[in-house]
């Protein structure tokens, strides 16, 4: 594997359920450490990483969330499996029999398997329905509540994630791994951190990786108010939507360059803004996809009616099957944003900003 690679291997494979970012924190710590930037982490796992600012200069945010969504127990039974609460927004189908990893408060990692009923003993009923969450269990092995607790170390209170690792397909530059939501887009940031170190920029640059994104981007409230920019770029792991969709209707495909949402649920993304990003990209000649979303959600809902409103707009790098264990992203869609946010990056000028606002 090449360093980029290791890089986002190790962003990917890093427990970092919401609310338990800190494996998450100290990678960045660690790819950012040799760069001229001040790294503060705040008491909710956001990571502020800030370039020497220069006065009279407008702050933009380059922004990523870096947790995944995960799950938390609930309950011990008495027979030793484990209820849970999922940490953001899992599709049901996907989690039976899922292999998880259950981190104690020790920092013991515990493997086990959310629970299916062996197909020998399902009902005509079982079989065409399919169970909810709240009635799936971890199994980690143990036979009693004692044994959990004891042997194990399990609390209420435990966080745990799927228990993936990073796989490469280097004939189709493909990787396989769990947490593109939002690992992607923390490599991004930090890539780009990296390739802008000590260039000239016209704008005070502070890259942010947030917190709880996926139960209500709750660390973006408090990174916002930290850094009050006058513009903000979120970084996403987007749901691909390439496998299932017309092909005049794909707006997320792997291989073919990186996503710029117009709306989802959560904003509409300033017009003048993403008017910018695509001009941007057509100058550059980076393939951007365009994409009006039904659903869906991200950090620029906060961030984008912060006090005063700051200009925002999501750049994303397309995640077949985001929010589910296993994830495939495309290396050349990750080169291509990180060169379309640095070469933003590199225009932006307090004129520019002030053209995004009526």
């Amino acid at each position: 594997m090449n360093e980029t690679v290791t890089m986002i291997k190790e962003l990917s494979d890093a427990f970092g359920a919401s609310g338990f970012e800190e494996d998450v924190v100290a990678l960045a710590r660690k790819y950012t450490r040799d760069l001229d930037l001040s790294f503060k982490v705040d008491h909710m796992n956001n990571v502020i990483m800030q370039r020497p600012a220069k006065e009279g200069l407008p702050t933009v945010m380059l922004d990523a969330h870096s947790d995944e969504v995960s799950f938390m127990i609930q309950a011990i039974r008495e027979n030793g499996t484990l209820d849970f609460l999922t940490l953001g927004g899992f599709d049901p189908k996907t989690l039976s029999a899922s292999k998880v990893v259950v981190r104690t408060r020790t920092g013991k990692l515990v493997s086990g398997i959310i629970s299916s009923k062996p197909v020998h003993f399902q009902t005509a009923e079982d079989r065409t329905s399919l169970p909810a969450v709240d009635k799936m269990v971890i199994d980690v092995g143990a036979t009693s509540k004692k044994e959990a607790m004891e042997d194990y170390g399990i609390h209420v209170g435990d966080p745990a994630v799927p228990g993936v690792t990073l796989e490469e397909k280097p004939e189709t530059g493909l990787l396989m791994g769990k947490a593109f939501d939002c690992r992607i887009g923390v490599a991004v940031v930090i890539e780009a951190l990296k390739r802008l170190n000590g260039k000239p920029l016209t704008v005070n640059l502070t890259g942010t990786l947030t917190s709880q994104e996926e139960v209500g981007e709750r660390g973006a409230q408090a990174a916002v108010a930290e850094v009050n920019p006058d513009l903000a770029i979120m970084i996403e792991g987007a749901p691909a939507d390439d496998t299932f969709t017309p092909e005049y209707k794909i707006q997320t495909g792997i291989h073919r360059g990186p996503m710029v949402r117009h709306m989802d649920v959560s904003m509409i993304a300033n017009p003048r803004l993403t008017g910018y990003v695509i001009d941007e990209a057509q100058k550059a000649g980076i393939p951007l996809q365009e994409a009006v979303r039904r659903g869906g959600g991200t950090n620029g809902k906060v961030v984008h009616v912060a006090p005063g409103g700051v200009p925002s707009v999501v750049i994303s790098v397309p995640v077949r099957y985001a929010h589910s264990s296993y994830c495939y992203i495309a290396l050349d869609d990750f080169e291509k944003t990180v060169d379309l946010v640095c070469r933003i990056l590199t225009d932006l000028d307090a004129e520019t900003i002030g053209r995004f606002s009526i």
